[in-house]
């Protein structure tokens, strides 16, 4: 059997129903995010653990819009040790909403956050939490597998149902997706691969979007090569009341 040919298929068909089925969200949210940008607002970017690292693609990278503020908790890191912490804390009641009252998030902001279940109370009290600042809540999350759960939250709805707009990310029951001869437990994740691909598309719209509103849009250069610090720089400076990871 060729697995990683297997996996390699289950990534491209996971990729081709984003494209078919949620093209027009992606471009929606596009638009939002452009707007948020034009108003003088502040975009946010969340997930707790290895939903995180959707949050670290977005920001401070070659390629990438400087206005997009991750918000990070050590707690819940992939560097905390033990590890396990992180699974305790995200299942923490009103520790999301701690987090973005630690931030400068305010009504007209928009955020998105990231959980491939959508079923613990961290994601699930910031979405609340920031609907209650007046601010905007994008979702992505896996919709085969957050149906299947049940909440962790006291309201006992999960994170999907607090969304303005929703991505489904496409992936199996669990996220991984590759079944060995001879294993009962699934291996080879496919949310992060995926969910990297949507907020780079997401950042296309945007982008794209800016141009048509005639804004220059704030993207990073490599700090590799010669001019990169300095245009950079200039982006800190003239951003800075909406930069506020540094």
């Amino acid at each position: 059997m060729d697995y990683i040919g297997k996996y390699y298929e289950k990534i491209q068909d996971m990729q081709k129903n984003v494209i078919d089925q949620q093209r027009c969200n992606i471009e929606e949210i596009g638009k939002l995010f452009a707007q948020t940008i034009k108003s003088g607002n502040t975009l946010y970017a969340f997930g707790a653990s290895h939903a995180g690292i959707l949050a670290e693609e977005l920001f401070y990278r070659t390629g990438g819009l400087a206005l997009i503020n991750p918000l990070f908790s050590p707690t819940l890191m992939l560097n905390t040790r033990p590890v396990t912490v992180t699974s305790q804390m995200e299942r923490l009641d009103g520790f999301g909403n701690v987090i973005l009252d630690g931030s400068k998030a305010k009504s007209g902001d928009t955020i998105l956050i990231h959980s491939v279940s959508g079923r613990n109370t961290v994601s699930i009290d910031m979405a609340i939490a920031a609907k209650e600042k007046g601010m905007r809540v994008i979702v992505i999350t896996n919709m085969e597998y957050t149906k299947k759960v049940t909440s962790r939250h006291p309201s006992g709805k999960n994170l999907y149902e607090y969304a303005d707009i929703v991505i489904d990310n496409h992936g199996e029951f669990e996220d991984s997706c590759i079944q060995l001869v001879g294993m009962n437990q699934k291996i080879a994740p496919t949310s992060s691969v995926i969910g990297c691909m949507i907020v780079n598309m997401i950042v296309i719209s945007t982008v794209d979007n800016l141009l048509k509103l005639g804004i220059e849009p704030p993207v990073f250069r490599s700090a590799n090569v010669d001019g990169g610090d300095k245009a950079n720089e200039a982006i800190f400076e003239k951003y800075k009341e909406h930069i506020h990871y540094m």
